[in-house]
C-alpha cells in the first residue's frame, strides 16, 4: 500500500513510518515541522513539508495513496487551555481540510490517532470501546472528540469506505522530543539522568495504562485492510501507578533522585486504563513489550542524547 502519514515527523509517527516501510509499504510523511523533527523521518520515506490546513498541498500529496494515517495535531494540554482557539483551528480545522482533500484525491481509508481522554472521568474501569464519551476535561480532549465526529460523519455520508479510530492510552518510548515536554515518563527520565528532582503530581498515586510506542505503532498496521467504521482502545490492559514508574526508573539507572511534590493538578483523572479485549479479538493485536523492557529502552534513548 501507499500510505500518507500526517504528522509523521512526530514521536509516534516516526515509529509508525519505519514500521510501515519495514512491512513493505510505501510511505509519504506529510508534516509542517512545527512540532515534529525532520531528523526523525525515516530516510526511505517520501517527505513533504506542508500544513494540514493547506488543501491544495494536501490534495497533491494524497494522489495515488491507498490510505491515510492522521496523526497531525497539537497535543499539549496546558497550551490548549491557554489557546483553545489555536487548538480548534489546527486540530479540528485541519481534519476538515484533510477529509476534503481526501475526497478530492479519491482516498477512502483513514486511520485516526485519537485519545483515551475522550472518555473523561471514567464511571468504571477498565474502559471499553462502549464506555461513554464525555465532555473533555480540556480543549485538547474536546478537539479529539470533534475530530472523531467529523470522520464518523464522513463515513456515514459514504465518502469513506474505512474509518478506523484508535484511542491511545499513555504512549512512551524513544523519539519523544516534544517542546515543551509535558508527558510524565520522558520528564521523569530526563530529570533522573540529570540528577535533578522529579516533578510529581498527586504523589504519584494516579493510575495509567502505559503503552510502549513500538507496540502502539503496530496497532496501526493491523486494521489497514479492515473496511467499515471501527473504534479500538489501544493499551496494555493494565493500570500502573505513576510512582511505580518512578521507582522502576530508579532501579534501571541504579540510583535515586529527590521527588518534587507538585500537589494536585486540575483536569487529571485518578485512574485511567483500558480493556484490550476488543482489539485483541478483532485484530489479533496485543502489547508485547513489558513495562520494564520499554523503560530500559527509553532510558537508553535519552542517555544517547546526552
Amino acid at each position: 500500500m501507499k500510505i500518507l502519514v500526517t504528522g509523521g515527523a512526530g514521536f509516534i509517527g516516526s515509529h509508525l513510518t519505519r514500521l510501515l516501510i519495514d512491512k513493505g509499504h510505501s510511505v509519504v510523511v506529510y508534516d509542517d515541522l512545527s512540532r515534529g523533527a525532520r531528523e526523525l523521518v525515516d530516510r526511505r520515506a517520501n517527505f513533504i513539508q506542508g500544513s494540514v490546513l493547506d488543501k491544495e498541498s494536501l490534495t497533491s500529496a494524497l494522489r495515488g495513496s491507498d490510505a491515510v494515517v492522521h496523526m497531525a495535531a497539537f497535543i499539549i494540554v496546558p497550551e490548549s487551555v491557554e489557546k483553545p482557539d489555536l487548538y480548534w483551528h489546527n486540530n479540528v480545522g485541519g481534519t476538515k481540510v484533510l477529509l476534503a482533500a481526501m475526497e478530492k484525491a479519491g482516498v477512502k481509508k483513514i486511520i485516526f490517532s485519537s485519545s483515551a481522554c475522550v472518555y473523561g472521568k471514567p464511571d468504571s474501569l477498565p474502559l471499553t470501546e462502549d464506555s461513554p464519551v464525555k465532555k473533555a476535561e480540556n480543549p485538547y480532549g474536546q478537539t479529539k472528540i470533534e475530530m472523531e465526529k467529523l470522520i464518523q460523519t464522513e463515513f456515514e455520508k459514504g465518502r469513506l469506505e474505512s474509518a478506523i479510530i484508535l484511542r491511545y492510552f499513555n504512549p512512551y518510548g524513544p523519539n519523544e522530543l516534544h517542546k515543551p515536554e509535558t508527558h510524565a515518563i520522558p520528564n521523569f527520565i530526563k530529570a533522573t539522568l540529570a540528577k535533578k528532582p522529579i516533578p510529581l503530581y498527586w504523589k504519584g498515586e494516579q493510575i495509567r495504562d502505559f503503552i510502549y510506542v513500538e507496540d502502539l505503532a503496530a496497532a496501526h498496521i493491523a486494521p489497514l485492510n479492515l473496511g467499515g467504521c471501527h473504534i479500538f482502545n489501544v493499551g496494555t490492559g493494565e493500570g500502573t501507578k505513576v510512582i511505580d514508574i518512578v521507582n522502576k526508573i530508579f532501579a534501571i539507572v541504579g540510583y535515586k533522585v529527590p521527588v518534587e511534590d507538585l500537589g494536585k493538578r486540575a483536569g487529571d483523572v485518578p485512574a485511567n486504563y483500558t480493556s484490550a479485549e476488543k482489539i485483541k479479538k478483532e485484530l489479533s493485536w496485543e502489547a508485547e513489550v513489558s513495562l520494564e523492557e520499554g523503560l530500559k529502552r527509553t532510558v537508553e534513548f535519552f542517555k544517547s542524547l546526552a
